[in-house]
């Protein structure tokens, strides 16, 4: 990549569910940083983009970087924002109705505040895109299927690329030769196979409520309760899509308690048997995921875990791992680490390897190289 380009400053915008950060990234490290936790309205967009640049009104920033969780049929990779895209994806908010509007509600803000520099959406989806038909395709009724486009897109693919990257730099060895289980754990939760590389299977689909049990989103669930529960006298497809979005998963069998595996672990040492069940439910699933996408691989080299209880909940990885001795995989020897790294005991038959999730890196990463594409 050409050194000019590499060493540019991307702004880079992760809107999370109820979050949202800011990064200004120049030759793979962050400037600055500006994180506020609260999803982002029209209104807050504003108020945060120009706080932040503010500060930097001095700096020259090349391009700005978007995370765009769910990026459907209408971008499935890196690509510069325009009006069209803009609206068509306004249209997919129902895909992920948590994710997906204060993603847009960002990118209106910094389009306006930054008109003269590219703004590149970088999609979750895009790391999945490929994914094997076996593994892609809902075995649901064709004229379904192609009207609707329901299929499994997989989501966290920022993440899994660069957990992905830095586990081949701690293995010594390239993307190609190598198969990989990848565990991104945090507010939302998934599971992916990579082989060679590329995503191969992965426990999230046609939404980012699929899957493992999250936060306050419910995961998985058998589609013949939920068609139940949408009975007479029962739930409106409102109340029963609010309870699966904000009130279930880590939340909801905690009885309320709490979304955070921090709090669960130590409220699990004091005797809440609520908060118990919660962290056993939720390692027995990710191990459920993690086995069954050992499946999609000829072997398994390396465990990797990341997000934030990926890479900071020592607890969760014990009790996850010890459920995996089937794969070879051994209970870890350590606990947190400073760096990225191996958990595991020395000379174990998977390692296990935790690495930070550095999703704004990876935004600059996947905008950079858009952009050299671009004008090569």
């Amino acid at each position: 990549m050409d050194e000019q380009v590499e060493s540019a400053a991307i702004l880079t915008v992760n809107a999370g569910s109820s979050s949202l950060r800011l990064d200004l990234v120049q030759g793979g490290s962050v400037l600055d940083s500006a994180h506020a936790e609260r999803a982002a309205d029209p209104g807050s967009a504003r108020e945060e983009l120009s706080a932040f640049l503010g500060g930097h009104f001095d700096r020259d920033i090349r391009a700005v970087a978007h995370r765009l969780v769910h990026g459907g049929d209408v971008v499935r990779s890196p690509a510069v924002a325009d009006d069209e895209t803009a609206e068509a994806l306004r249209r997919l908010t129902d895909l992920a109705p948590l994710h997906l509007p204060p993603a847009l509600a960002l990118l209106e803000a910094a389009r306006e505040q930054l008109p003269a520099v590219p703004h590149v959406l970088c999609p979750d989806t895009a790391f999945h895109a490929d994914l094997p038909d076996e593994a892609a395709v809902y075995a649901l009724p064709p004229e379904w299927r192609d009207r609707y486009g329901l299929r499994r897109y997989g989501f966290h693919g920022l993440s899994y690329a660069w957990a992905a990257d830095r586990a081949c730099e701690l293995l010594g060895r390239p993307a190609n030769e190598l198969e990989l289980v990848l565990a991104h754990l945090g507010g939302g939760s998934s599971v992916a196979a990579v082989s060679g590389g590329r995503s191969v299977d992965t426990s999230m689909g046609f939404t980012p409520l699929d899957g493992l049990p999250m936060s306050k989103r419910s995961g998985s669930v058998d589609p013949g309760m939920l068609v139940w529960l949408l009975g007479p006298g029962r739930l409106t497809l409102k109340e029963l899509a609010e309870g699966l979005e904000h009130r279930s998963g880590l939340l909801g069998l905690s009885r309320g308690r709490s979304g955070d595996t921090r709090e669960l672990v130590a409220a699990e040492r004091d005797g809440d048997e609520a908060a118990r069940l919660a962290v056993d439910v939720f390692a027995h699933r990710v191990s459920r995921e993690i086995a069954a996408a050992a499946t999609s691989l000829r072997r398994v080299d390396a465990l990797v875990f990341t997000g934030e209880i990926g890479w900071d909940q020592p607890e969760v990885r014990e009790a996850v791992c010890r459920r995996l001795g089937l794969l070879g995989v051994e209970p870890p020897a350590t606990g947190n680490r400073r760096d990225d790294g191996a958990v595991s005991p020395e000379g174990a038959a998977v390692p296990v390897l935790v690495v930070q999730v550095r999703e704004e890196l990876q935004l600059a990463r996947e905008c950079l190289a858009m952009l050299a594409e671009e004008e090569a």
